[in-house]
């Protein structure tokens, strides 16, 4: 029984392999150049969201994935605010093959991220006086996905076509 045991510890040490080491604010950016004039008109925002990830390497098995959101409002057609926030994690990832890894990083890691930018960014338009944004979720998978077929369609049109 305790050899059983042991032999089930083992497999599961060598499986995969996944944990959040530190979820934190790298940077965070607010302008609101069109106060106080904004709040003399009626509020009927403009909202842009801009989503963008990058993942790097730490050390083994380790990896820091930021998490950047710009979000821009305008107001009748005036800038009311930007804020941009890039949320940040550092994971601990080991025993996936590239594509689970990469698929890891690139859609379950942000996935992770995104609650945490969100109430940032609802924090911050609140402290500039702004209703709170309630940010849709996001379907980073879709995403991802998206990436990668964009990614695999680009060799082929750079190629040359023969004749």
């Amino acid at each position: 029984m305790a050899e059983e045991n042991a032999q089930n510890g083992a497999q599961q040490a060598t499986g995969p392999q996944f944990s959040v080491q530190r979820i934190y604010l790298k940077d965070v950016s607010l302008e609101a150049p069109g106060t106080p004039a904004i709040f003399t008109s009626a509020w009927k925002p403009e909202i842009n969201l801009d989503l963008n990830t990058r993942t790097r390497t730490l050390g083994e098995n380790h990896y820091e994935v930021i998490l950047t959101l710009t979000v821009t409002a305008k107001n009748d057609g005036n800038n009311a605010f930007l804020i941009e926030i890039q949320q940040a994690g550092i994971f601990q990832i080991a025993g996936l093959a590239d594509a689970e890894l990469n698929h890891t990083l690139g859609a379950f890691c942000p996935n992770i991220l995104f609650p945490y930018a969100r109430e940032s960014v609802d924090s911050l338009a609140t402290k500039a006086s702004f209703p709170a944004l309630m940010l849709a979720p996001v379907n980073f998978d879709a995403l991802y996905a998206q990436q990668m077929q964009q990614k695999a369609a680009q060799p082929a049109e750079s190629e040359p076509q023969a004749h």
